[in-house]
């Protein structure tokens, strides 16, 4: 695996978090076990060097991980050295099979990898040159996909603020959870275009940090004013008035409307709702699974102790042999949600209707017009 240091003077939001090098044949991400203390670009041109890029977060957030996914199949494709049909389809079964173990919340993930099957399914009667550049092709598609979206996520959460605002989210659904823009900051990056001068505050996210690491990082480096608070410190800024709105991401929206984000969400929504303030998600609708009936269907992904005891501190924090549960997400019950933004337009309760309209429109190729 090839990896570079990224000179300071390359400014991140310069930078695609998940890329393609097509010289190289290698899929080419942000390291972001490494944010905010230095920028550097990983190589990935391996099943394991992918796997452990998703399993170990360098790349992280579903939209992400299902663009680097289906850019990872391309590249793994385009060096098989099958002769048959046959035997390409077998080998392909294998590492997508495998990348799919990685992460087994995020839906996005699952969701890239079948897109990219079925671009070999349908072309079974194609040269395997052929097939390969229709992998290519369908893995750059995923990419503008994925920076359309958001980009209409953000002009939709826009509607649902006004200038001055007070904005809280959690972990981070931002650039770095997408190839741009970001889901829940789209639309504070498209306010902030429009001038709204907004306030937000990073939930820090614990135990990875990624609200302290990466969200607020991404957000001073785009010059927005940000305030970084611990995680127990939400309930203070909102019952002080500070809060207007709470804009997350998820890593999947069951039928119902519960939707798993990082671990946290789920208490910063019952105390949202505590002091009147609407907890909105930004979804794809890639991240929503109409075959999931309840947040009860979905499985949590559980982390290694070592995350919460160790990571962080210079010395261990933590006991020897304490008991750690160190689940990756919680789920939001739909009842907490104000609303749940899609690059179609914005669900609201009943959800169970709401989303089938949702993929409605996006089977017509309509947007919301009433948003």
């Amino acid at each position: 695996m090839k990896e570079n240091k990224i000179e300071d003077r390359i400014h991140i939001m310069d930078l695609d978090t998940v890329a393609l090098d097509e010289q190289e044949r290698a899929v080419v991400i942000i390291d972001q076990t490494k944010l905010p203390y230095s920028v550097e670009l990983l190589h990935l041109t391996t099943a394991q060097q992918i796997w452990d890029a998703i399993y170990l977060l360098q790349v992280r957030g579903a939209p992400a991980i299902g663009v680097a996914a289906a850019m990872g199949m391309y590249v793994l494709a385009s060096r098989y050295d099958a002769v048959t049909y046959d035997e390409f389809y077998a080998a392909f079964c294998r590492d997508k099979e495998f990348l799919d173990s990685s992460r087994p919340t995020a839906v996005n993930l699952s969701w890239a990898l079948k897109r990219m099957e079925a671009v070999v399914v349908s072309h079974d009667k194609d040269t395997i040159s052929q097939i390969v550049e229709a992998l290519h092709q369908e893995a750059l598609a995923i990419r503008d996909e994925d920076i359309w979206v958001c980009h209409q996520i953000g002009a939709y959460g826009v509607s649902l603020l006004k200038p001055g605002d007070g904005v809280l989210t959690h972990c981070n659904a931002g650039k770095l959870a997408t190839v741009r823009y970001g889901t829940a900051t789209a639309p504070i990056y498209l306010a902030e275009e429009q001038g709204y001068h907004l306030r937000v505050f990073c939930d820090e996210t614990r135990p990875l940090l990624q609200g302290a690491r990466l969200t607020a990082f991404e957000l001073q480096e785009s010059g927005v004013d940000t305030t970084l608070i611990c995680d127990n410190m939400s309930a203070m800024v909102m019952k002080n008035g500070w809060v207007n709105a709470i804009f997350v991401g998820c890593d999947r929206v069951a039928a119902n409307g519960d939707t798993a984000n990082k671990i946290g969400t789920s208490v910063v929504a019952a105390v949202a709702q505590q002091y009147g303030v609407p907890m909105y998600i930004c979804a794809p609708t890639s991240t929503i699974d109409l075959d999931t009936p309840t947040g009860d269907d979905i499985v949590i992904e559980e982390r290694k102790p070592q995350e919460v005891t160790e990571m962080w501190y210079e010395n261990r924090m933590a006991p020897e042999g304490v008991k750690v549960f160190n689940p990756a997400f919680d789920v939001t019950d739909h009842s907490l949600i104000a609303g749940i933004v899609t690059e179609y337009g914005i669900a609201r309760a009943p959800y169970t209707e709401s989303l089938r309209d949702i993929f409605a429109r996006k089977q017509q190729g309509t947007a919301d017009e009433n948003h």
